[in-house]
């Protein structure tokens, strides 16, 4: 068997020093785009495969980055994990994958590194913090939250723009003259989580449109599953005067509550139009289809990602900051499209 080429080999082949194979190899700018080319050339002809594990022993890191989601079995989260792995492994990481349960003791436990002997840092997809918790969170480990913007602006965050969202979707229902909209899975207090934000989206669209925003129409839920959805929306039609349209925090409850009424025999988009949020697979193919709100989860996953990994290399280079990913509303059958 031959023996593995070396970046000494690399570097006679191409006529340079083990240096500027090693600069060219890094990516440093400072290195000519001709010596560039040669080094490249040099590279492919040879054979020569970057000994990952090497470098990361003597940079005394791990290669792997954790991801915490709260439930893997609600499809967002599993499709984000989807994006999230594939551009670590692009980038030559690995992903280690915890559930929280979005229970606050699991959720502080990824925020402190509960396995940090074993990864680099944490992407963090929270429910259940509070601002104090990241406030006291330890900065050696470099973390980057994913959904619910840090009230304290201390740490690194990618999401989507909420309250345009939700604005975006109301003034959708408010355009096809739905006047009585409920919000499943809303909150009216508390915190700016993403259930409040969306409800602040809703009241927006309607108070821009000069219609009175009714605090019995935003529905509480326990969860955000199917069964929740289907809950809310029976309890919604037994109501007087009833709603013509729902607003759902997600797919998850939106497809739930389809269910529920079209057993109740309403009619959708007839009597009621139905609205979800993130664009999960299944919503393509309920019957009728959903119209949702669609974060750019693969720009969501790529910028994180970049973020976590920029803070392993140099942890103290830039402040902390927001970013804000795409999203685009689209319109199917549960809303006339």
């Amino acid at each position: 068997m031959a023996a593995r080429p070396r970046i000494k080999d690399v570097a006679e082949y191409a006529g340079v020093s083990p240096k500027t194979v090693s600069n060219v190899i890094n990516n440093f700018e400072h290195v000519s785009e001709r010596t560039r080319a040669a080094v490249q050339e040099a590279i492919e002809a040879l054979g020569y495969r970057v000994n990952i594990a090497g470098r990361q022993l003597r940079q005394g890191r791990t290669g792997m980055i954790t991801l915490a989601v709260p439930e893997l079995d609600v499809a967002y989260f599993a499709e984000l994990a989807k994006h999230v792995m594939a551009e670590a492994d692009r980038r030559g990481h690995t992903v280690l994958l915890h559930q929280t349960g979005a229970v606050r003791e699991r959720e502080l436990a990824a925020l402190h590194g509960f396995d940090a002997q074993f990864s680099d840092g944490v992407i963090l997809s929270p429910l259940s913090l509070q601002p104090r918790d990241l406030a006291v969170r330890d900065r050696r480990l470099p973390v980057v939250l994913l959904g619910e913007r840090s009230a304290e602006g201390g740490t690194d965050h990618v999401g989507i723009d909420n309250v345009r969202a939700a604005r975006e979707a109301t003034e959708h229902l408010l355009s096809r003259g739905r006047r009585r909209i409920a919000v499943v899975g809303g909150a009216l207090h508390g915190r700016q989580g993403t259930d409040r934000l969306r409800t602040d989206g809703c009241r927006e669209a309607l108070e821009g449109a000069g219609l009175p925003f009714d605090p019995g129409l935003v529905v509480r839920v326990d969860a955000y599953h199917w069964q929740d959805g289907a809950r809310a929306a029976v309890a919604l039609m037994e109501r007087a005067p009833r709603p013509d349209a729902l607003l759902c925090l997600n797919d998850h409850l939106a497809l739930g509550a389809l269910r529920a009424l079209h057993e109740l025999g309403c009619s959708i988009p007839g009597e009621l139009d139905v609205v979800g949020f993130d664009d999960i697979e299944a919503s393509c193919f309920s019957v009728p289809t959903l119209t949702t709100v669609a974060p750019d989860k693969q720009e969501i996953a790529r910028a994180a990602v970049a973020r976590l990994l920029a803070r392993i290399d140099a942890p103290d280079t830039a402040p902390p900051g927001d970013h804000v990913a795409g999203h685009r509303l689209i319109v199917r059958e549960s809303s006339g499209g």
